[in-house]
């Protein structure tokens, strides 16, 4: 009976087999696992790589803007001035146009 294993052993075989098994099927899915993350970091760098892109072309734009807006600005500005010259002859036209008016009056 000694060559014989007795039922303990038996189940003890079959729990470190299962052990074995459980060990290699867990193993494999930690690297399946692993593998997902590593294409999920370079997923999400990727992904960072193009936000900080758009960062930038953000910052950009937006001094691009408010250099416009200056120049809109210095335009309204310059306009506004024209516009107050403007208005400003406007009363000497008229005083021009009323003593034309008296001397076609005086020479008629």
């Amino acid at each position: 009976m000694k060559d014989m294993p007795s039922l303990s052993t038996k189940i003890l075989i079959e729990i470190r087999d299962e052990m074995k098994a459980t060990r290699h099927d867990l193993s494999e899915r930690l690297d399946a696992t692993n593998q997902r993350l590593d294409a999920t970091n370079q997923r999400l760098g990727a992904t960072n790589d193009r936000l900080d892109l758009v960062a930038r072309r953000q910052t950009e734009s937006e001094v691009r803007l408010a250099t416009e807006l200056v120049a809109v600005g210095d335009a309204v500005n310059r306009l506004t001035q024209t516009l107050r010259a403007d208005k400003a002859l406007e009363g000497d036209v008229a005083d021009l146009r009323r003593r034309v008016s008296k001397l076609e009056r005086r020479q008629a």
